[in-house]
């Protein structure tokens, strides 16, 4: 096993084989004598140790991994050989179309040797290949010609796009590859300009006075809205982080409580309740897993993208990495979607069944109505939509619910009727009126007194599908009906249902007339006789009340 050396590159720090650390040094020694008559040979060797040191940067994953002979390689192919560029002024004659081949692609930076303002426009230029008066004949106009907006979309442009500072960013930003060659013409280029300026200076000293003024002042504000921006960044990012975390913390403890652990477990009340509300085909667990991965894998996306508005040099997770989890992601929207769809067709039918009984009521006779709660399954029952899991007699599991609906109409037949509906979904309407059919409701008539359960059950097998029970009560025309309190919640019912039992007429003697009550024992304004109950059943046998 070979050797490795620490190695210092630019700032950087890489652990090197000691062979590869051989070669470098005498690779970097080569570029050396190859500069030593240039003027900015110091400028030069220092760009291209930090060009290699960005190479190495990004063959390696982590700061444990050590940069081989082949990789050493791969980032001289990169660079090119010293000897390939020797100083004569063929390095400064337009590249070939091999070269041009061999461009980076587009980044975008900010110009700031071509600036106005702030290299805005120069930098555009540059990205497009548009020439930069007519990017800033382009702002001018739409300034002109009453838009604000240019002025702030310049600001916001001039704040996120990075200015070109190094050797390196300033040939990714005209397209042209970062090596030797392109380094060393750069350097020149800029050495060439700046001798130049200093020759001018003397010519044009109040004009350079004026436009370094104007520089510093946009370069001043620059950087006020470049410390706004992040600051914004950095609370942007704390807030991620927080909400982020909260919400994979939230879906662990639930993954855990409702989902996996309490399957594993094999008792879970959550489990149970869902798994009779969910179609049988999908395991609970899967259920969960997928809602966690859904959720759980854009918050993670949010949690690393807080820690990057933070922390500015935070090493991506990789590609392979990203690529998993975007596959994860969308395959668990498959499958709950899968899941969804089932979901909707297993209760795409509705189904009833029907019973139809009559009780020993005359139009001649007064018949109380009350509800019966079972103290087993819940004490002062009222009427909800809402289901519950209960255990009967035996200790069996069994769905329990209260969403009964009480109609009375009135009839013409001599007698009174109990009719019966019972509905549910279901998958087909077979299967949906089977579970209506399993429905189980029991009412008891005795001593005129009518006594309707305020409850139904059926079996869990059966699921929860909607199931509900209406009850319909026909009572002959002059039948005199006094329904218990308990009743209220059960008959709140709209005009639809054609209900002769409105709320508030509880505890009252109700005479049954077509298609309405009248209130026997309710007090009457002066203008109306009041009729003591008794005096108006009597009339009402006689048929004199009206």
């Amino acid at each position: 096993m070979n050797k490795t050396v620490n190695l210092n590159l630019a700032g950087t720090f890489f652990h090197i084989d000691e062979d590869a650390f051989g070669k470098l040094s005498r690779y970097l020694d080569a570029i050396r004598r190859s500069f030593l008559d240039l003027n900015g040979q110091d400028e030069i060797i220092k760009d291209i140790e930090a060009r290699i040191s960005e190479l190495f940067s990004e063959k390696i994953e982590d700061i444990s991994q050590v940069i081989t002979m082949k990789k050493l390689d791969e980032v001289i192919a990169v660079m090119g050989q010293p000897e390939d560029y020797m100083i004569d002024e063929e390095i400064f004659d337009d590249p070939s179309p091999d070269q041009k081949s061999k461009a980076l692609k587009k980044q975008l930076f900010r110009d700031t040797d071509d600036k106005f303002i702030a290299g805005v426009s120069s930098g555009l230029g540059h990205y497009f290949d548009i020439d930069t008066i007519w990017i800033r004949l382009a702002w001018i106009a739409m300034i002109l010609l009453g838009f604000g907006a240019p002025v702030l979309v310049y600001i916001v442009l001039w704040v996120l796009i990075p200015e070109a500072l190094t050797t390196s960013e300033k040939l990714k930003m005209i397209r042209k590859p970062v090596n030797i060659s392109n380094i060393e013409k750069k350097i020149k280029e800029e050495l060439k300009n700046v001798s130049g300026k200093i020759r001018e200076v003397d010519y044009g000293k109040y004009n350079d006075n004026a436009q370094k003024g104007v520089g510093i002042f946009f370069s001043t504000i620059g950087k006020i809205f470049a410390r706004i921006f992040n600051v914004f960044g950095k609370l942007l990012g704390t807030v991620l982080i927080i909400l982020s975390l909260s919400i994979i913390i939230s879906l662990i403890v639930g993954l855990f409580t409702t989902g996996t652990f309490g399957f594993i477990l094999g008792d879970n009340e959550v489990f149970d309740y869902l798994s009779i509300v969910l179609v049988a085909s999908f395991p609970f667990w899967l259920i969960v897993l997928l809602v966690f991965l859904i959720v759980g894998i854009p918050a993670f996306v949010l949690f690393i993208l807080g820690l990057k508005l933070i922390i500015t040099n935070l090493k991506s997770i990789g590609t392979t990495a990203k690529i998993i989890l975007f596959v994860f992601w969308i395959f668990s929207i498959i499958g709950l979607s899968i899941l969804g769809v089932k979901q909707a067709t297993e209760q795409a039918y509705d189904g009833d069944y029907i019973t139809e009984n009559s009780i020993s009521i005359k139009s001649t006779d007064t018949l109380k109505l009350k509800m019966f709660s079972n103290n087993r399954y819940e004490y002062d029952a009222s009427r909800s939509g809402s289901f519950y899991l209960k255990y009967d007699i035996h200790g069996n599991k069994i769905i329990y619910s209260s969403n009964i609906r009480l109609i009375v109409r009135s009839t013409n037949d001599s007698v009174a009727k109990v009719f019966l509906e019972y509905k549910a979904e279901g998958s087909s309407f077979d299967n949906a009126k089977k579970r209506a059919e399993a429905i189980d409701y029991q009412y008891t008539f005795m001593n005129n007194t009518l006594t309707l359960n305020s409850y139904f059950t059926t079996d869990i097998v059966n699921k929860y599908r909607e199931q509900e029970v209406k009850v319909v009560l026909y009572l002959p025309i002059g039948t005199v009906l006094f329904a218990d309190n308990n009743t209220y919640s059960y008959h709140s019912n709209s005009s639809h249902y054609k209900d002769i039992l409105n709320n508030g007429d509880e505890e009252k003697y109700l005479l049954i007339q077509k298609y309405k009550t009248i209130c026997l024992d309710c007090p009457k304004s002066d203008s109306i006789k009041y009729k003591p109950e008794n005096e108006i059943l009597e009339n009402r046998i006689n048929k004199s009340y009206e």
